[in-house]
């Protein structure tokens, strides 16, 4: 921070009690003098901010003059206070004259000016109403229309990325591709296997607790095959690298972006999308229809396992059963869905990694959107697909 006094960095003057500012005030003929005095600085100018406040609302007075004769010493602080108080009444269309002011005050005064002269937005205040709720919902809706357009910027620059790369004798980079595959796939499958098979065996028990009243427990098979193929698997898998791989690639991308990563990249030639994304969404595409289908049999054998103990219902009937409950349409239902999710949740991803700006703040604000819109974004997907293989007949 700049200073007056050089000798005010000194270890002894740090420890001197510092004087309080002085404030004289004098007002004749329209004109308000403002006299000030003593040392205006970080330590001190909190003890006189009460009486520049109450200044800074005076609106008798058509001019002000700022007298600095008698300040012994001024830092960035007290600059900031003092051209505050003149921008107030510059403000308010006032005649400000600053005077007496030294080489060093002048200095001072002109380094805060520009930071003065910005408006800061005064907080928003929150309403209530029909109003009020009709207006964020327009805002929901218009964020949501950018969002999606930015969406499908990102989609189609990633095409025209690996297009680029390969017009410049690069081709589509294998071992990056090859690269995500595992640390999306294989690193995921412990925890997909896990999650499915537990989930798995508390649907066929439920299934089966209330299914014994009716004397069906064998239903419970087609209960959970149906259920697992068509819905559950997918959507568990979906859910779970939206918590997983879309906050990394999240977290990646906007790492690189507070870094300036991505702007080295634009400086080389190099289109960002298709070199950071490109990569990401491919391994995503193959990745989750090939977990989706780990995450069945995980599930089904966590059924079969609670229906043996449980129920009584063996292996060999439970396949039997299953067989003839399920057909291959429940199976194709549930992974064509699976591309479908992967690339919502890279897509999502990818946007909200765009989107961070320089701070640590700003990375985890747009690590935690990232996995809920896709969250969201993949149940409200999987129902639309419901709904259309209903009216379809599939």
């Amino acid at each position: 921070m700049l200073d007056k006094h050089q000798a005010d960095e000194s270890p002894q003057d740090r420890s001197e009690p510092p004087r309080r500012p002085t404030v004289e005030r004098r007002a004749e003929g329209g004109q308000l003098s403002v006299s000030l005095g003593g040392p205006w600085l970080t330590r001190t100018v909190a003890s006189v901010e009460p009486e520049l406040r109450e200044l800074e609302g005076e609106t008798g007075a058509k001019s002000l003059v700022i007298d600095l004769s008698s300040v012994t010493r001024m830092d960035t602080a007290g600059a900031w206070v003092i051209k505050r108080l003149a921008a107030a009444h510059e403000k308010a269309g006032h005649d400000v004259e600053i005077r007496e002011a030294g080489p060093t005050e002048t200095i001072l005064l002109a380094a805060v000016d520009d930071a003065i002269q910005q408006d800061i937005p005064p907080e928003e205040t929150r309403r209530f109403g029909p109003v009020a709720m009709l207006e964020g919902i327009g805002r929901v809706v218009v964020q949501g229309g950018e969002e999606f357009l930015m969406a499908m910027h990102i989609l189609g620059a990633t095409v025209r990325g690996s297009q680029m790369k390969r017009g410049r004798g690069h081709g589509v980079n294998i071992a990056a591709i090859a690269t995500q595959i595992d640390r999306m796939g294989i690193g995921a499958i412990p925890v997909v296997l896990l999650m499915s098979t537990i989930v798995g065996a508390i649907v066929a028990q439920q299934g089966a607790f209330q299914l014994r009243y009716f004397g069906a427990e064998i239903f419970v098979v087609d209960l959970v095959g149906i259920l697992v193929l068509r819905e559950m698997g997918v959507l568990l898998t979906a859910i779970m690298i939206a918590g997983r791989t879309g906050s990394a690639i999240t977290a990646e991308i906007g790492s690189m972006k507070m870094r300036e990563e991505v702007d080295a990249l634009t400086v080389i030639g190099l289109n960002p999308i298709g070199v950071l994304v490109f990569p990401r969404l491919v391994a995503l595409v193959i990745v989750l229809p090939c977990l989706t289908v780990a995450s069945n049999v995980a599930a089904i054998i966590g059924a079969m396992g609670v229906g043996w103990v449980y129920s009584g219902i063996t292996p060999e009937a439970f396949f039997d059963r299953m067989s003839a409950a399920v057909d291959y349409t429940s199976v194709l239902s549930g992974l064509i869905k699976a591309p479908f999710m992967a690339l919502i949740i890279g897509i999502i991803g990818s946007v909200e990694g765009m989107k961070v700006g320089g701070s640590a703040e700003s990375l985890g604000r747009h690590v935690t959107a990232s996995v809920v819109k896709s969250i969201f974004v993949v149940i409200v997907v999987d129902g639309f697909f419901a709904i259309f293989y209903a009216a379809i007949d599939f």
